[in-house]
C-alpha cells in the first residue's frame, strides 16, 4: 500500500473517532432538535417534494434522525424503503410500519424484514455519513455499502444528511467515491 493511501486511511480513522465523540457529546434532546431542523430543510427540497419513493436509512448512535421524515413521507403518500445489509451488499425493502416491518439487524441498526424488495430507480435516496466537506466529499463508516449500491443504481437522486459539526473544510476521499448531489444540515443545503 502506498504511503498516501495509508495516510488517507489514517485520516479517515481519526475523523471517524472525532465525529463519533462529537455525536456522543450531544444529548438525545439536542440531536432530536437538530434533526427536526434538518427535516425542515429536506422538506423544502424539490427533490423531496416530487419524489414518489424515498430510500432512507434507519439512524443510530446520534446520526441525523430519519423517523420523523419517514412519517412525513408516509403522510404525503410516498413509498418508503430502508436498507438491509446482506453480506457485502445492501438492499432496500419497502416498509409501512416501524413496529411491524423492522427487526434488529447488522451493526445494531433496525432493518426491514425481507418481504417487499424496493426496485424504484428514480427514487430519492437519503444517505448517512461520518463527515463531509463543501465539495460534497463523504467519509462513510468504512464498509463501502452506499458506494457499491449507488454504483449499481446510478439514476437515484442522492441527498446526504448531516449536522453542521460533521462538515469539515476538507475530508480525505478516493477518486471513485460517489458524492451525494446535495448535503443538507440544520443550517444549509450545499450542492
Amino acid at each position: 500500500m502506498l504511503k498516501k493511501d495509508i495516510d488517507r486511511k489514517e485520516r479517515k480513522k481519526e475523523l471517524r473517532k472525532e465525529i463519533r465523540a462529537l455525536r456522543k457529546a450531544h444529548t438525545d434532546e439536542e440531536i432530536h432538535k437538530r434533526s427536526l431542523l434538518v427535516k425542515e430543510q429536506i422538506q423544502k427540497l424539490p427533490e423531496y417534494q416530487e419524489a414518489e419513493v424515498l430510500y432512507a436509512y434507519m439512524d443510530c448512535k446520534h446520526e441525523v434522525e430519519t423517523r420523523d421524515l419517514i412519517r412525513d413521507a408516509w403522510a404525503k403518500g410516498k413509498r418508503v424503503a430502508v436498507p438491509k445489509v446482506q453480506g457485502q451488499d445492501m438492499r432496500f425493502y419497502y416498509i409501512t410500519s416501524f413496529e411491524q416491518d423492522l427487526e434488529d439487524g447488522s451493526f445494531g441498526i433496525r432493518e426491514p424484514k425481507e418481504h417487499a424488495p424496493a426496485d424504484a430507480e428514480d427514487a430519492l435516496l437519503l444517505m448517512p455519513g461520518v463527515a463531509f466537506d463543501l465539495m460534497r466529499h463523504r467519509v462513510g463508516y468504512g464498509g463501502g455499502f452506499y458506494d457499491r449500491f449507488l454504483e449499481a443504481h446510478p439514476r437515484l437522486i442522492t441527498v446526504a444528511l448531516a449536522f453542521e459539526f460533521q462538515i469539515k473544510e476538507e475530508v480525505p476521499f478516493e477518486e471513485f467515491d460517489i458524492r451525494p448531489a446535495k448535503v443538507v444540515t440544520e443550517q444549509r443545503v450545499f450542492t
